[in-house]
Order: structure tokens, then C-alpha cells, then sequence
């Protein structure tokens, strides 16, 4: 199954696509991973994509584009996979349509994570990532074992600058300018689907999995 995961931060997609991922064995494909990667693999494109992101900047559309179409062509990509973080905005979608049709590649269901401000908030100042790994945590929903400590490599736990409440209803405000609007445009493709991205994390687990027998994209 291909599926395309769309919804504000702090929706839950990324931990729900990572359990998905695992559940049926095929790549979770997150725009965040691939960045964060590829600053660090001192290529190119990597010094460009770590210099953006120091200056606090987005990722040009074309080199997040080109990236994505990179890790789409895997092998491991080749059966299946949940694409998280992309499209940003329409002119991503745009272009990932195009990559899509050129490489016959199509996809199967885009899902939607409809989220309440007031939960989405809650989520994210209360996430916690560890500076060694980039491991992510939550002071009630996935607490470490031990508090503030990384329960896989030992690293110390920190709140990100961009999870702090204030900073979060921001970037709320720029979902809503620049991203929201894919709904409408997913829409036309007669794909889209909506889920609660207000549910717990296992009722949200059990909902996508309805949702894809009901889809017959799956049988267990």
C-alpha cells in the first residue's frame, strides 16, 4: 500500500505511520528523517539542506522534491509506503503528482488527521527528544523509563524550541496558510479520506487499520 499521510504538527501521523510501518513491514518515509540525514552526510545538497535549516529557513520545495523522489525509488520502497511530512503545500503536490506519473506509481489512500487546537497543543509541549539519537518522547503519552534520560542510548532529554506552546500556536498559523489548503486539493482525487487525529494512540492505531480492510488495502 502507498498512502500519503496529511495534518497539522502534533496530529499524531508520524508515530502512527512509524507503528504502521513496522506493522506491515514497509518504509515510513518522513521529509524530517530524510532532512535531517542528509545535513549530516557532508554531501552537496547536504551542506545546502544544513545551511537552511540553521538559518531557521524551509527547504526549498525542489530539493525536499528531489529528495523524496530519492528515497520513493528504494528498493525497500518498492512494495509499499507511508509518506509523511510531504506534500507541504500545493506546489509540492504538484510536483510529487508529476514524479508520480512519470514512474507509474500511484497512490492508493491520502489520509487526513482532523485535530483539535486544544489537543494538538497539549502533544506537543509535551514532547521531549533526545539530543544524541533524536529519539521522541512524551512526558505522559510515551514517558522514558527513567526521567529525562533516552531510554536507547542514555542521552539527555530536552523540550524543542519549536514545541513550546507559544511557538506551537505559530506554527499552527503557518499550517493553516500554507498547508491546510491540500485537503481541498486531495479532494479532487477522490483519495482522501478523514481520521481523528484527536484519538488515543491506540483507538487512532485501530481506526487506520479499519480504515484500510474498508479500503481492502489490507486483510488482517
Amino acid at each position: 500500500m502507498k498512502i500519503i499521510f496529511l495534518g497539522p504538527p502534533g496530529a499524531g501521523k508520524g508515530t502512527q505511520a512509524k507503528l504502521l510501518a513496522e506493522r506491515y513491514h514497509i518504509p515510513h518515509i518522513s521529509t524530517g528523517d530524510i532532512l535531517r540525514e542528509v545535513s549530516r552526510n557532508g554531501s552537496t545538497i547536504g551542506q545546502q539542506v544544513r545551511t537552511f535549516m540553521q538559518e531557521g529557513k524551509l527547504v526549498p520545495d525542489e530539493i525536499v522534491t528531489r529528495l523524496v523522489a530519492g528515497r520513493m525509488g528504494s528498493d525497500d520502497a518498492r512494495g509499499g509506503f507511508i509518506l509523511d511530512g510531504f506534500p507541504r503545500n500545493e506546489t509540492q503536490a504538484e510536483s510529487l503528482d508529476k514524479l508520480l506519473s512519470e514512474t507509474g506509481v500511484l497512490i492508493d489512500l491520502i489520509v487526513y488527521f482532523e485535530t483539535k487546537e486544544k489537543t494538538i497543543v497539549s502533544r506537543l509541549a509535551g514532547r521531549r527528544v533526545c539530543n544524541t539519537c533524536g529519539a521522541n518522547y512524551h512526558v505522559v503519552n510515551i514517558p522514558p523509563r527513567k526521567e529525562g534520560s533516552c531510554d536507547q542510548c542514555g542521552g539527555a532529554l530536552f523540550q524543542r524550541e519549536d514545541d513550546k506552546e507559544e511557538t506551537v500556536r505559530k506554527r499552527l498559523k503557518v499550517y493553516e496558510q500554507e498547508t491546510a489548503s491540500l485537503v481541498g486539493y486531495y479532494k479532487k482525487s477522490k483519495k482522501l479520506r478523514v481520521v481523528s487525529g484527536d484519538l488515543e494512540l491506540k483507538e487512532g492505531q485501530e481506526a487506520l487499520v479499519s480504515l484500510f480492510k474498508k479500503e481492502h488495502l489490507i486483510r488482517d
